[in-house]
Formats: C-alpha cells, structure tokens, sequence
C-alpha cells in the first residue's frame, strides 16, 4: 500500500468511523477505500452493501460522536491516531496484507520508522532464557536497534527492560490506556515516557484472547525479523513466527534444552530454517542484509476494484448464488474461487465483500474466506 497523504482531522474521523464499523476487518478496510476512494463515501455505502449481502437488520456504523470521543480520550491520555496513509506511521507494518488502517500511538513516534527487531517468548520463561533474552536484547539497542515485544511477562518485559533506554516498541493487546498485566504497569509508561507504545484495540478495552494474534501480526509486521527465545509447541510465540514468515521476515530463534518442553517450538524452528540465535551478533550479521532488501508486498487485492472497474449489480445479483454454493466452513483462497467461476474478479470480490459486511463470511490468512453457518 502506498503512502498517500497525511490526514484532515474529519478524513481520520472518517478512518476510524468505517474501521469500528460492525463487520469492517483491515482487509475489507482496504478494499472499501479502493472502491468508493474515500472513507466517507464508503461510510454511505455500507448499508445498502451489506443488505446485497444478504443481511436483514441494519448493519451498525460507528457514529461520529462516538468517533470523536475516542480521539479526544487518547489525546487527553497524551497520544495520538496514526492512519496508515501518513508519513510516522510504520512503513513496514503498512507493507503487511492486513495494516491496522488506524493505530493509536503514545510515546516517541520516530521508532516506528527505524530498525527495529520483534522480541517474543513464553511468559513462565526459565531463567536462563530471560538472562539470554536481557542480553541479547540490551546488546541489540546498543547497536540501534530497536526491540519491539507485547509487554507480557517473561520473555516480553526482559527484552522491554534491557532496551528501555536504547529505544523499544510496547504493541499491547487492548487500549493504549490499559496496563496489562497489572505487573507490567510501571513499565508500560516508562516505555511511554521514553519509547513508544502502540495499540490497534479502542481505547478503553480489556484485552481478550482474541485479540493477541492480531497484536503479534503488529509485532512482526513493525519489524525487519522476529526472535522467539523460548515457546513450547503451542504457544502464541509461534503464531507471531508464522505471521512473520508469511510477511516474509527473517525469523531468529534461542536453541534450549531437549528435555525443556518451553524449548521445543524454537528447537523446531530452527530445525526448520530459523537463524540460530547465540549472540546478538548472530542477528546483526542478518540484520545488515535484511535493511536493503525490499520487504514483501501485501499480496491481497486491495487495488483490483478500480474507481472504474466497479462489479455490475445485475451480474454480481446473477454470480451470488454461484458463489456461494462454492463456499463451505473449510476456508479456500479466493484466487481459486476466481479460478473455478467464469465471472469478472471485481465481481467476486464485490460479492465477497457484501456477504462479509452481511456477516455471512469470515476472512482467514493466507488471502483465504469461509462461510459462517
């Protein structure tokens, strides 16, 4: 995605307004915007796009009051919205095929823009591995680099700590008001005082399960590469390795005893290709490369409708049922959906983003959507 322009403060009301909305991902997001051109036309448009999608009540739209509360909270907490069309907004993050269209941003906001390295790990971390991450970690600032992490406990507040006067990025999982974990309060606003914490979740919410892989996407998408030091085979550290490598980021990983269940995903990833990781300068030496190569591109659609390719209602009214006989609870990659019908891509992707404001839909990664039955 482009950079575009910096906002009006009505545009970025605009953004979050249609961001808020029931139904409205980062990717529909984006393909809204491409569509109708701008937030606020595409704001207009959403009732009559969910009731083609097949939706009987009202889909809700996020009110303007409602947005301007949200703002004035954050400014009044000392932060500020970045959408992802402006300048301090995070370049790499923008890059990835699902942005947070809005973030809200406290702290120092030039981090976002620099080197900056994605620490991740478990929470009952041993003690070996938190004296490793610290190390690495602090080692790693002083060659300015900055650490990103989740602000948990363990692995997450050993790398926040040793990088607190180099530069680190807190991506927490609910609002940029909420401390969480309780512990971790006096951290997160030294990190706001002397670097920077970002949230994507309104502010005001209470973090939920659901909403930490979208935190860890931010966590590898803000960054040249991830380091897992320690997760055991089913841990959230893994997922935030996979979403860094379908973002096309290098992945490090701490090597750790055979017998400690904690160090069986990153033993497996290096097994799996990972750089194994025993100093920090095993990370810089990568890291060096990594800066001036391009990073991937979002390889969802976000450009395909065009202002002038819009789907005809009449065929789109004629492909619907086709479609959705295609669609099943097993999430398919909507190229093969293109592949296997005879009809005009923006018409599929017009038909899909109806069924998705109607709720009819849910998106998967990979570019891939399922019915909700």
């Amino acid at each position: 995605m482009e950079k575009l322009k910096e906002l009006s403060a009505e545009e970025r009301l605009c953004w979050l307004r249609l961001i808020r909305s029931e139904n409205v991902g980062p990717i529909t997001f984006f393909q809204l915007l491409s569509r109708f051109g701008n937030a606020e036309s595409a704001l207009d448009a959403l009732p009559e796009l969910a009731r083609r999608g097949g939706r009987k009540k009202p889909i809700k739209v996020f009110s303007k009051s409602r947005a301007e509360m949200e703002v004035q909270s954050i400014e009044a907490f000392g932060g500020s919205m970045l959408a992802a069309c402006e300048t301090d907004y995070p370049l790499a993050l923008a890059m990835i095929a699902d942005p947070p269209p809005v973030i809200a941003v406290k702290g120092h906001k030039h981090l976002l823009n620099q080197d900056i390295l994605g620490v991740v790990g478990a929470r009952n971390a041993s003690a070996a591995a938190i004296r490793v991450t610290h190390k690495i970690a602090k080692e790693l600032s002083e060659n300015n680099i900055v650490i990103a992490s989740g602000l948990a406990r363990g692995i997450d507040t050993a790398a926040h700590q040793a990088a607190l006067f180099g530069g680190t990025i807190a991506v927490v999982g609910g609002g940029i008001d909420y401390p969480y974990p309780r512990e971790n309060a006096n951290l997160q606003q030294q990190i706001c005082e002397q670097g920077c914490v970002i949230a994507e979740q309104p502010f005001g919410t209470v973090p939920q399960a659901r909403h930490f892989p979208r935190r860890n996407r931010i966590i590898s998408g803000i960054s040249l590469g991830v380091l897992i030091a320690e997760a055991s085979p089913r841990s959230g550290s893994l997922i935030t390795a996979r979403l860094a490598l379908e973002q096309g980021r290098e992945i490090f990983a701490i090597p750790g005893s055979p017998v400690d269940p904690r160090a069986k995903g990153t033993n497996n990833l290096i097994r799996n290709g990972a750089t194994l990781v025993e100093s920090a300068e095993d990370i810089l030496a990568v890291l060096k490369y990594v800066r001036i190569r391009p990073l991937k591109e979002p390889d969802i659609p976000t450009q395909s409708f065009g202002h002038s390719g819009l789907a005809d209602e009449q065929e789109a009214n004629m492909a619907r049922p086709h479609l959705i006989s295609l669609l099943s609870p097993t999430p398919i990659e909507i190229d093969e959906l293109i592949r296997q019908t005879d009809w005009h891509p923006a018409t599929i992707l017009t038909i899909l983003l109806e069924l998705e404001l109607a709720g009819r839909i849910e998106r998967h990664i990979g570019n891939r959507v399922s019915i909700i039955e």
